[in-house]
């Protein structure tokens, strides 16, 4: 109960040692911490299982954001000052396993301890993030990983400039809309891996070419000034094109259009 008002709840151990204090139950925070070191090397094989079944996942979500703790203990030659709470949900067999990392590193050095436990045989795993370099894990040499990239991300991108750009905007935005229209009517149809990959080459593939050739128009005909709004939104999709349109190359386990955070 201490480490779920603690971890689940985010109650500080010495706001819990006040509401014991209230409840006639004298319990340091010193002495809580304790308790739940205890517990904690009792589960931990539990969660060493976790992490060698999530290195094992066919998708693996990653992303961090910032956290906030008040002292952490680093190593002398560490020189950041940033601590970061890493989200990383893995799909393997149809089902997911999130786990979570707080600390200095970002969600891919993160990734790539997780990655360690992976079996040899396996296929590289797909990863889908966003485009930040820090979500990408630094791997050995033999180990890879294929990058997807998200399309809402992308998408975005131009819905945050429609206003000064409609026409523009309008294009991409529905072009975008009937892939996304594809894809759901890939899940509606409970489509097998091999079957959804088939169902976006047929369906998708084609707006996606065409929609790229539009794209490198913008500048190679000097349609759209490169720094404009419109024209940063478009280099994003040109830059990160591969990852982007990994789904229409790959098969997964499910969409892999929209990454978790976006779903």
């Amino acid at each position: 109960m201490i480490a779920q008002l603690k971890y689940g709840s985010g109650t500080p151990f010495y706001r819990l040692e006040r509401l014991e204090r209230h409840l006639g139950i004298p319990l340091p925070a010193a002495t809580q911490w304790e308790i739940v070191e205890e517990a904690a090397e009792v589960i931990k094989p539990a969660r060493d299982e976790l992490l060698r079944q999530a290195a094992q996942g066919e998708v693996l979500h990653n992303d961090d954001t910032g956290m906030r703790v008040l002292k952490l203990a680093r190593e002398p030659s560490d020189e950041r000052t940033g601590v970061f709470t890493s989200g990383i949900v893995a799909t393997i067999e149809g089902r997911q396993i999130a786990l979570y990392f707080t600390g200095p590193k970002h969600a891919g050095e993160n990734l790539a301890e997780v990655l360690k436990r992976r079996a040899a045989q396996l296929s590289p795993p797909i990863q889908m993030g966003d485009a930040l370099s820090r979500n990408v894990p630094k791997l050995p040499a033999g180990v890879e990983i294929l990058l997807a990239k998200c399309l809402a991300h992308g998408r975005r991108q131009f819905v945050e400039v429609a206003q000064n750009f409609p026409e523009e905007c309008r294009y991409v935005l529905e072009t975008l809309g009937e892939v996304y229209g594809y894809d759901a009517q890939a899940r509606e149809r409970d489509l097998t891996p091999e079957e959804r990959l088939r169902f976006h080459q047929e369906h998708s593939q084609p707006l996606m070419d065409t929609l790229h050739a539009w794209l490198e128009a913008q500048f190679a005909q000097r349609k759209t000034e490169p720094n404009s709004g419109l024209g940063k939104a478009i280099a994003y999709l040109l830059r990160h094109w591969k990852g982007l349109t990994l789904f229409l190359r790959k098969r997964g386990p499910h969409s892999i259009t929209t990454s978790s955070r976006e779903a």
